[in-house]
């Protein structure tokens, strides 16, 4: 296995404000972008070349990247002008692809953070010798997602929508993002158009006969969707709970870059990260958060499942649970954010705006 695509270019709207100035993979998770640690992980799957498909603030990862000889890889860009959807994408980026027609290439969706053993699908691919082998997963509630049937054997046997009822739930396994296709399917996704690959090729390959294998991986699984997601994620990468080789730094109860200042008595807990240049202010308590670079808490405010954007401001004794602060966002002193707020990038609450009484 030496290639694979990975799919960068959505706009990430239900991650917003964390994704007005900044793509949803470039976003930091455990002190990193979120990219950073899926090139990590095929890299030490074997993967040599990557080719990223971009959209939404395309400019920004070929800088932060370049030819991903850092990494140890050969990285290459390639930006849809128009939206294409996930199959769209994938066709679009064909003709960067080196492998022969019956090679598998990895394909990887670029919002899921996942423990896969990557070299383990690839294996059951080969094995199998299937046209295309998807990524499997178990959840305990299967209604948000696409099920994904399979026989004895592991091949797949349908796609389903939604399921809305309970006779409609006929599997726990649903489609995980990841997939190894022999490198000619991709040829035949249409070119120019978008397509999904999940609503339109994979259902299309199934009723032309095409062997669609299954390979179920029950492992550490999360889609970083929505900021309340993407803010365990990054907790669970520094707890250890998450596997990834591109974590700066030694696993535990926090993460703090080295141009950080923590105050002596702050306490950080729960996988919480402090970025680059961020200030904790002096009995301030930021548990299972992640405070971006150049942010600042001040003294003895509180911090909970909360992510703090690039500049950001959170003010003195302010209280805070599960928010999501704006880049360059101001929270004054003495309020109290609960309950998925979100405050835009550059806007400002004033001292004491936000409060709940004592019984809520």
């Amino acid at each position: 296995m030496t290639e694979a695509i990975l799919l960068v270019g959505g706009k990430g709207t239900r991650l917003r404000p964390l994704t007005v100035h900044t793509p949803k993979p470039m976003v930091p998770a455990a002190g990193v972008p979120f990219l950073t640690h899926q090139l990590a992980r095929a890299r030490a799957a074997g993967v040599e070349h990557i080719v990223l498909a971009t959209s939404y603030l395309a400019e920004v990862f070929e800088p932060y990247f370049g030819d991903g000889s850092a990494l140890g890889l050969h990285i290459e860009y390639v930006t849809e002008t128009e939206p294409l959807g996930t199959g769209g994408a994938i066709r679009n980026v064909a003709s960067r692809l080196h492998s022969a027609p019956d090679e598998p290439v990895l394909i990887f969706n670029g919002d899921i953070l996942t423990g896969l053993d990557i070299r383990a699908l690839v294996a059951t691919h080969e094995d199998s010798g299937a046209d295309v082998s998807l990524h499997l997963t178990k959840v305990d509630d299967p209604r948000a997602y696409g099920l994904v049937p399979t026989d004895p054997t592991g091949r797949v046997t349908a796609f389903l929508e939604k399921p809305q009822t309970p006779e409609e739930i006929v599997t726990d396994q649903i489609n995980a993002g990841a997939y190894v296709f022999r490198r000619s399917v991709i040829d035949t996704i249409p070119e120019g158009r978008p397509v999904s690959v999940e609503r339109e090729t994979f259902p299309d390959l199934l009723a032309s006969g095409a062997h669609l294998q299954g390979m179920v991986d029950s492992t550490y699984w999360l889609d970083l969707g929505t900021p309340q997601a993407f803010v365990r994620g990054s907790a669970d990468l520094v707890l250890g709970r998450a596997p990834s080789p591109a974590v700066p730094g030694r696993c535990g109860d926090r993460l703090v870059l080295p141009s950080a200042t923590v105050a002596p008595d702050a306490k950080l807990t729960g996988g919480t990260v402090v970025g680059e240049n961020a200030v904790i202010g002096a009995g301030a308590r930021v548990d299972g958060s992640t405070v971006l670079s150049g942010a600042v808490i001040e003294p003895n405010a509180v911090v909970t499942d909360s992510l703090i954007g690039a500049g950001a401001k959170i003010g003195a004794r302010s209280v805070l649970a599960g928010a999501v602060i704006g880049d360059g966002a101001v929270v004054g002193a003495d309020n109290e954010l609960r309950d998925g707020v979100r405050v835009w990038c550059g806007a400002e609450l004033p001292a004491g705006a936000v409060r709940f009484s004592s019984d809520q």
